[in-house]
């Protein structure tokens, strides 16, 4: 079969799928593409949603990326607002929830992700929320105009983002967290404090070691939140719980289900049926330091998966090489990030590792805007290999993350870092790299000690 003869159907429309489906029809232009999507939208940054609430960025017109006008143009079918009921995978169609069948050659999965339950009373009264549609998100944002009280469940990294942006909007924000610190599934307790500090000057009030246990009502609308701190009356909870593999087609299919809860692909996207790819959130991919399954990570690497994947449904020859996972947000006013995992995930996983940490500084010293940075390199305690690093600062930090993650693929150690070389200008680097200051002081800790 020829390229120019495929038919590519890629179901989902976020970032992995919209993705796989420009990537496809650019490498073979007279392919049929068909991408599904339940959503009235594709091509939108769902990421930026919690700052348009916060009215940092004006509108929700921002956030889209091209419309659906673009891809009609570039030969790409869109069937938007129709949801795939059924992926068929021996006579290679897909069944919408309409009951109307298309066939396929090449099959992109890419169906997202699905926010975890709270599992408590009162989890239908209207006023709860999940970030996910932009046309839901536009919705809400009007009802943000009429109330004053919100309730954040959960310390995640979108639970921070929202926590931080409606207190900015003005609205009298408490967070719920179990957690003994903000962000401990992924940030170190010293990395997450200056958010914590940053978060509670804005005025978010913060409950950690608490549950959420009940939503509570009248005429079916919230009112308020009750939890092991005690009731906190609001008018709207934002659900900020852990994200799902969306992998109910797939599995109903009789595609293989990972560990983690991902659609099952190799280095190439491919799952375990001849023909079908999977990408972005649903899928489960291999972490570079470890080698173990991981799954859910940011829209950069839903894109890039989409990538691959419909690059080798058109026909190509691309691997997906095991990822390091630079992260990195604003939490509050300070920036937190960093790089495959932490001190605290290496000392649960008994991984043996050394840390060497400093603060550095983002500007010279003298020049407005300089802000501390804080860097934490935690490393093998044999060949002093770098493994993973946290960063927070007020600048900077996604920069480093991405440089950090990169060299850290590669082998860099301790004695690389200590010995790089640096951009120096006044206002934008300062004469020592925080980076390089952190490891020449693990090196002069490490030698001290024999």
């Amino acid at each position: 079969m020829t390229r120019d003869n495929l038919r590519i159907v890629i179901v989902g429309g976020g970032a992995g799928g919209i993705s796989a489906a420009s990537t496809a029809k650019a490498i073979a232009p007279q392919a049929s593409v068909t991408l599904f999507s339940e959503f009235e939208d594709v091509a939108y940054s769902p990421c930026g949603i919690p700052f348009v609430h916060g009215k940092e960025i004006p509108s929700f017109q921002n956030l889209f990326l091209q419309q659906r006008e673009h891809y009609e143009r570039i030969g790409i079918g869109l069937r938007l607002e129709t949801a795939v009921a059924k992926l068929h995978l021996k006579n290679h169609t897909v069944t919408s929830a309409a009951d109307e069948t298309t066939e396929w050659d090449r099959l992109v999965v890419a169906t997202g992700f699905e926010y975890e339950s709270p599992g408590v009373p009162g989890e239908t009264l209207a006023g709860l929320h999940y970030v996910k549609n932009i046309r839901r998100a536009m919705e809400f944002d009007k009802l943000l105009d009429l109330v004053k009280r919100v309730v954040v469940a959960q310390a995640t990294p979108l639970g921070i983002e929202m926590a931080g942006n409606l207190a900015h909007r003005g609205l009298e924000v408490h967070l719920v967290d179990e957690g003994a610190w903000i962000l401990s599934e992924i940030a170190d307790p010293d990395i997450a404090q200056p958010v914590q500090k940053s978060l509670e000057e804005l005025g978010v009030t913060i409950h950690l070691g608490a549950k959420v246990l009940a939503f509570a009502g009248s005429d079916g609308k919230l009112q308020a939140a009750s939890t092991t701190a005690g009731e906190l009356p609001c008018e709207v909870a934002i659900i900020a719980t852990h994200k799902r593999p969306n992998n109910l087609l797939a599995a109903e299919a009789g595609l293989k289900i990972g560990s983690t809860g991902g659609v099952l692909v190799d280095d190439h996207m491919r799952t375990s049926a001849q023909g079908v790819y999977a990408a972005g959130d649903c899928a489960e991919i291999v972490h570079g330091g470890t080698e173990l399954p991981i799954q859910g990570l940011s829209g950069s690497h839903a894109y890039a998966q989409g990538r691959v994947a419909g690059a080798n449904a058109a026909g190509e020859d691309r691997a997906y090489d095991p990822v390091y996972v630079p992260w990195g947000m604003v939490g509050g006013k300070v920036q937190v990030g960093g790089v495959s995992m932490g001190e605290t995930l290496h000392k649960a996983l008994g991984i043996p590792h050394v840390v060497a940490v400093a603060e550095g500084i983002s500007r010279a010293r003298y020049y407005p805007g300089v802000t501390k940075i804080r860097v934490k390199l935690i490393c093998d305690p044999g060949s002093l290999r770098v493994m993973g690093a946290q960063l927070v600062g007020g600048e900077g930090i996604k920069e480093r993350a991405d440089f950090l993650a990169f060299t850290i693929k590669r082998g860099a150690t301790l004695d690389d870092f200590a010995w790089m070389e640096n951009v120096y200008s006044p206002p934008i680097g300062a004469l020592m790299e925080p980076i390089a200051v952190a490891a020449q002081a693990g090196l002069a800790k490490f030698r001290s000690q024999g």
